[in-house]
């Protein structure tokens, strides 16, 4: 084992030979070919180029070379083509500790039955006069810089659960193909994540066009990750287990606490008032603070899931195998 493996469960590194191609003999020598890469792209100012960073570029396509210089070209190439986006990108910004504090996203603690991380998204709490839709685009992102420093992360992957409840028309009419299309290629085509699943919840109709809209845009792999569920929860049982998730969907865990992953990133000072003075995070130098969830909280009270369980079959695009990866 190398040390870029140091702090990996030995079912991990297992799980990582087997799956994403990974060698601790020639490791190194994989990251170098990456690295030997960049001289072809002078066009892209490449600001980090150490191994424990290519290393997740490398996880998240499964250990093809070529395939990860081109994502971690697009990496750099995103973060160049929309500067405004990563100004201040850290936890302390006002736009991204609003969105934080309003609980985009939410991070739960438990990880489900495959070890990936679960992020939710309560749409309807979307309050379009105080949080812009980039905002909330920029607290993703920055917590997924977080999340991914955990290298078990890297290698599990995570999943993403968006409730639309009471999420109305005039929200939605918000979601343009602009901001979309920025959302898309910010998540799926320029960040070193295995996204193994996409779980719409309690979705309108308006929402089915949304998605209708984006379609174009979404690579093969991304639609065959995209469920469909309705009010439909015996359907997301059947992929994510109910032990590992909050009441709101049908699970064994308390109701979610909108604050906690923004204390989390915010520190011991953050309040439920919104007063908080901790200036603790910046995007490339914390680590693992995923790991330190604060305890004994008030919840914040916002807009809940109005799900039902209910018996159906589940609707999806594509269905495949129950765990899905980025190549």
């Amino acid at each position: 084992m190398t040390h870029l493996q140091t702090g990996l469960s030995p079912e991990t590194i297992e799980k990582a030979r087997l799956e994403l191609n990974e060698n601790p003999d020639v490791l190194h020598q994989d990251i170098q070919q990456v690295r030997d890469m960049i001289i072809t792209r002078p066009d892209i100012g490449f600001l980090r180029t150490d191994d424990a960073f290519i290393l997740r570029f490398l996880r998240a396509r499964k250990f093809h070379q070529t395939d990860a210089f081109r994502l971690l070209a697009q990496y750099f190439q995103y973060r160049q083509l929309n500067l405004d986006m990563f100004k201040n990108f850290k936890a302390d910004d006002p736009g991204i500790k609003r969105a934080l504090i309003d609980g985009f996203p939410g991070v739960l603690e438990k990880r489900d039955h495959y070890g990936r991380k679960i992020l939710l998204l309560f749409a309807a709490n979307w309050d379009q006069s105080r949080n812009s839709f980039t905002d909330i685009l920029r607290a993703i992102l920055l917590s997924l810089e977080v999340l991914i420093e955990d290298q078990e992360l890297q290698i599990n992957g995570f999943i993403l659960i968006i409730d639309w409840s009471n999420f109305s028309f005039k929200q939605a009419s918000k979601l343009t193909p602009s901001i979309l299309k920025l959302a898309i290629e910010g998540l799926q085509d320029s960040f070193p994540a295995r996204f193994g699943g996409v779980h719409f919840v309690n979705q309108p109709w308006y929402i089915h066009a949304l998605y209708t809209l984006i379609k174009p845009f979404l690579k093969d792999k991304t639609r065959k990750r995209i469920f469909l569920h309705g009010n439909n929860l015996n359907s997301l049982h059947q992929l994510i287990h109910p032990e590992c998730l909050p009441s709101e969907f049908g699970g064994t865990l308390p109701p979610y606490d909108m604050g906690t992953w923004a204390r989390t990133l915010l520190g011991p000072d953050y309040s439920d008032e919104n007063e908080y003075t901790h200036t603790s995070y910046n995007a490339m130098h914390v680590k693992h603070s995923s790991s330190n969830l604060e305890r004994g909280c008030s919840p914040k009270h916002m807009t809940r899931s109005q799900s039902v369980v209910e018996p159906g079959t589940l609707k999806h695009e594509e269905l495949g195998p129950p765990f899905f990866q980025t190549n």
